[in-house]
Parts: C-alpha cells; sequence; structure tokens
C-alpha cells in the first residue's frame, strides 16, 4: 500500500460520531489511562483523524515503526474535461495503528491525530478476526467501497474466497449480490459484491465484523473522559 504525502497546516475536524466530541486530544501523559497486566500486549486500534488527513496520519505512524493499516479504494471521478482515478480512505477519518499502552502517547503525538475511539474514556481494540478479515480481503484483491452503516437485514455468512467465514448483510441490486459488512467500533459499513454461491445464510451473529450497537466514546483529555462517562 502506498502513501501520498500530505502537509499538515490547518487541522479541522469533521463531524464527529454520536458521543464525540470535536477537541483534539492532549499529548500530557497524565491522559494516557492506566497499564493493565492484561492489556499490555499490542492491539489494533481504530484513530479518529482530522478530516482528510488519513494518509498523512498513516505515513507518520509508519515512521514511527508503529504497525499502521490504512483501507482504501479506488473511485473514479469525471468532470467536464477529464476523468481521474483516485485512492481514497474506505472508512473517511479513520486509521488503524496496532499498539501497547506504553505507544498511546507516541501515537497521539502525530499531527492529524485526534484521539483513540473506545468507550467510557478508554481506548478500546478492534477485534483481531475483524481486522485480519479486513486486510485478508483487501490484499486478495476484494472491491469495497463505503455505505451507510447498516446492522438490520437478512445475515449471511461468505463460504469461501478472501472474505470466507465473514459475516454481514446480504443487499441485492439488480442481478448483482452484494454483502455488507460493518465494524461496530466506528460504526462504519463497506458493500463488497460476492458470487452468490460463495454465501450461506445465518442465524448468528459474527465474531468477524459483528455488530454491536454501543455508541462509541472518545479518548481524550480528562474532562472528555468525565463526560463521557457521565453520559
Amino acid at each position: 500500500m502506498t502513501f501520498v504525502n500530505n502537509a499538515v497546516t490547518n487541522c479541522s475536524v469533521g463531524p464527529t460520531l454520536p458521543g464525540l466530541s470535536d477537541t483534539l486530544l492532549t499529548t500530557d501523559p497524565q491522559s494516557s489511562p492506566a497499564t493493565d497486566a492484561h492489556t499490555a500486549r499490542a492491539n489494533w486500534y481504530a484513530l479518529y483523524t482530522c478530516a482528510r488527513h488519513e494518509k498523512h496520519v498513516a505515513e507518520q505512524i509508519t515512521q514511527r515503526r508503529i504497525s499502521c493499516f490504512l483501507p482504501v479504494y479506488r473511485s473514479v471521478r469525471r468532470w467536464k474535461d477529464r476523468r481521474k482515478e483516485l485512492e481514497l480512505p474506505l472508512f473517511p477519518g479513520y486509521v488503524f495503528a496496532r499498539v501497547t499502552p506504553q505507544e498511546y502517547l507516541r501515537v497521539l503525538q502525530v499531527a492529524g491525530v485526534v484521539r483513540f475511539v473506545g468507550f467510557n474514556g478508554r481506548p478500546v481494540p478492534v477485534a483481531d478476526s475483524e481486522m485480519e478479515c479486513l486486510m485478508h480481503a483487501l490484499k486478495g484483491g476484494v472491491r469495497a467501497e463505503p455505505h451507510p452503516y447498516l446492522t438490520e437485514g437478512r445475515r449471511v455468512r461468505v463460504k469461501s474466497g478472501p472474505l470466507a467465514s465473514a459475516e454481514g448483510i446480504l443487499v441485492r441490486r439488480k442481478d448483482k449480490c452484494r454483502v455488507v459488512l460493518s465494524l461496530a467500533l466506528i460504526m462504519r459499513s463497506v458493500i463488497v459484491e460476492v458470487d452468490e454461491a460463495d454465501i450461506e445464510p445465518c442465524e448468528t451473529r459474527s465474531v468477524t465484523f459483528s455488530s454491536l450497537r454501543k455508541r462509541t466514546r472518545a479518548f481524550g483529555r480528562p474532562n472528555e473522559a468525565d463526560d463521557a462517562t457521565a453520559n
């Protein structure tokens, strides 16, 4: 995956998710949560970024020798006199980083990072199974595009291919079969085209791309964490 240099000037935060404030994170070490023994291992976390700074953030995190993942898709934009294929973030406003609690501060110091996504003032990791499924699918050439967040509908399981074992909501458009996959932590969905022969109905909720119904909270300054807990 290639990242494009994108100079950071004035960092304006775009629309936030319900329950997220638009205040930038402080880099005060006291704002980092206490490190528990069972959270010492590296986990994948979703980072909320300034608008249109995803690629710059991913590049800077990678330069700090921290594992980072920025899922992208290609989209053709047309103007009156030309057309151009662009590489755009699959989840606008989000980048994923694999860090230990001791590395929280290093990530928060990256220009363009707003906050970790979490609950009750603490960062919450994305399930390894969700990240592995998403990364494996994109590396396998699966074409994915952003889709409105969706949790209700006919649930199906993909039986084979790069998305094998993933579960999502079946959506039919004309003669094509598509599945909507959701990342509950950031309340975002993507839609992928699949062969109808590769899916089967399922009745249980998925571990991969699961559909939790919790409102995400932001990990930020102490007063933000207090506000999140109060809500």
